[in-house]
């Protein structure tokens, strides 16, 4: 059985239109499958719908969390209570063509046990686009995971897979496409072109840049190396530094080759400069230990409400 995990956030207008477009493609491949609606903590009439669908189709299951986790979140809680052999999630406004979903499920077939569509172009404009490309670029090169060009928020993976994900890896502080591409089980990729989308995105700046934030942070050492580096250029300078002024209060010279020598203002900028770098460096090392201090108290990272 395939499980089609949709992930719902303010779609009370959308639910009722994925599920009939998508019952519909998977009844003509006969395709057996359950549809999960995951609601993502919605202020509407999303969860609503959705449990009257499920009143009206006994392959439909709906749940709701307890707020709003964000989709990453959402993904964890749906491989929870999905009990289908593979099970892939989409989003509600349609950007995951239909032949995809099936492809996937028919690439699975095969024996792969993680199937991965990556976006061949995003259709968002040349600048999101471009930013897009850098910023997978820039996870590839100083995280331990390999994203596809284009970048991959959806994936199928199978029962094996799934097990894994609700067993073994903890869902606080990092994202489903991080941890599954983690496992290896090479992966199969499959390039899509993603549909124009004229739905307002929810998915805000602030909502990704904690999704990078969590990502480097889970999976790069970037950050510690970057620090130590920082240190030793740190250290280096403080001895030239030392040196140049022992050798000018031995000498007594004001200037060296007709450079004047620096005084209490460049000393001072030296300091602060140092100082700088030391609360960065903190910071960085507060970053790790806070994420360390949330594993610990063991808090569930999603809580889904009894219905």
């Amino acid at each position: 059985m395939y499980s089609i995990i949709l992930l719902s956030y303010y779609s009370e207008k959308r639910i009722v239109n994925v599920f009939n477009r998508v019952s519909k493609a998977l009844e003509q491949e006969q395709i057996p499958f359950e549809f999960i609606i995951m609601d993502d903590g919605s202020k509407d009439n999303s969860y609503q719908v959705a449990l009257e669908l499920e009143k009206q189709d006994s392959r439909v299951r709906s749940y709701q969390l307890s707020k709003n986790y964000t989709s990453h979140y959402s993904k964890f809680a749906a491989f929870t209570v999905c009990k289908g052999d593979c099970a892939t999630s989409i989003p509600d406004d349609e950007q995951m063509p239909l032949e995809i979903i099936i492809k996937m499920y028919r690439t699975w077939q095969k024996g792969h046990k993680i199937v991965m569509p990556y976006r061949i172009s995003r259709n968002d404009g040349k600048i999101k686009d471009s930013f897009s490309n850098l910023y997978y670029k820039m996870m590839n090169s100083i995280t331990d995971v390999t994203f596809p060009k284009g970048g991959a928020d959806g994936f199928l993976i199978d029962r094996e897979v799934i097990d894994i994900l609700n067993n073994q890896i903890s869902p606080r502080n990092t994202s489903t496409t991080v941890e599954v591409l983690r496992l290896g089980f090479d992966p199969v990729f499959i390039p899509f072109e993603r549909p124009t989308v004229k739905n307002k995105s929810r998915w805000t700046f602030k909502k990704k840049m904690k999704l990078a934030m969590d990502t480097i942070l889970a999976s790069s050492t970037f950050p510690i190396k970057f620090i130590s580096r920082l240190g030793l250029l740190a250290f280096i300078c403080s001895i030239g530094l030392i040196i140049l002024l022992t050798y000018i209060k031995l000498t007594g010279q004001t200037s060296i080759g007709g450079v004047s020598m620096p005084g209490w203002t460049s000393i001072l900028a030296f300091v602060a400069f140092f100082s700088g770098l030391i609360l960065l460096s903190l910071g960085i090392v507060a970053e790790y230990i806070w994420k360390i201090h949330e594993e610990v108290k063991g808090r569930p990272g999603y809580i889904i409400k009894k219905k």
